[in-house]
């Protein structure tokens, strides 16, 4: 048996999966070094191009990965798995992110009394008028972020070379921006309930 550290010498799948799902530490940061650069690739093209995206997907394929691997007994196989892993990954991702501008809009719904609830279309309809209105009154820099951002689909690090800005500063800017914008959102639908 080889008894040379796992690092130092070539993996065989079998090898590689059954220390994965043992926990073994030294497997984790073999794997890693591995299939990190080709599955960040395989999730650049499921997120199109959007570098967040696809570190943001990337990381919770490492996360299932720790949670449920197995031991396989060809590449083949394995790769089959981890793109699997990465596809839904990715396909949760986007749920969420949608999942973040229907609450707006549901909590904005839930102001509007029961009795005069209108039609959904008209209700739909309403809701993209007042975030239009809300954006336009946005400060310039912030309304040029959220159009980025959110009409445009720019990924952070798009938006802090187009600004001159660090991607963090991108991220802090955005985020007092959607608070202003529900606050702003919230005001105009409760100010159009009251009698």
């Amino acid at each position: 048996m080889d008894t040379a550290p796992l690092r130092e010498r070539p993996v065989a799948i079998v090898e590689l999966t059954t220390a994965l799902a043992s926990g073994n530490e030294e497997a984790f940061r073999k794997f890693h070094e591995l299939y990190f650069d080709r599955l960040f690739r395989y999730h650049i093209v499921i997120a199109r191009g959007d570098d967040d995206a696809a570190c943001e997907a990337l990381q919770e394929t490492f996360l299932r990965v720790a949670r449920h691997v197995r031991r396989f007994d060809s590449e083949e196989t394995f790769w089959s798995w981890l793109t699997v892993l990465c596809r839904t990954a990715a396909f949760d991702r986007g749920r969420k992110r949608q999942r973040y501008w229907r609450l707006i809009a549901d909590y904005a719904r839930s102001l509007l009394s029961p009795v005069a609830m209108p039609s959904p279309d008209a209700e739909e309809e309403r809701l993209n008028e007042v975030l239009g209105l809300c954006v336009e009154e946005l400060d310039a820099a912030e309304k040029a972020l959220v159009e980025g951002k959110y009409f445009r689909g720019a990924s952070v690090r798009e938006l802090a070379c187009e600004t001159g800005l660090t991607e963090k500063a991108v991220e802090s800017r955005l985020l007092r921006a959607r608070r202003e914008l529900r606050q702003k959102i919230l005001t105009r639908m409760n100010y159009e309930q009251t009698p």
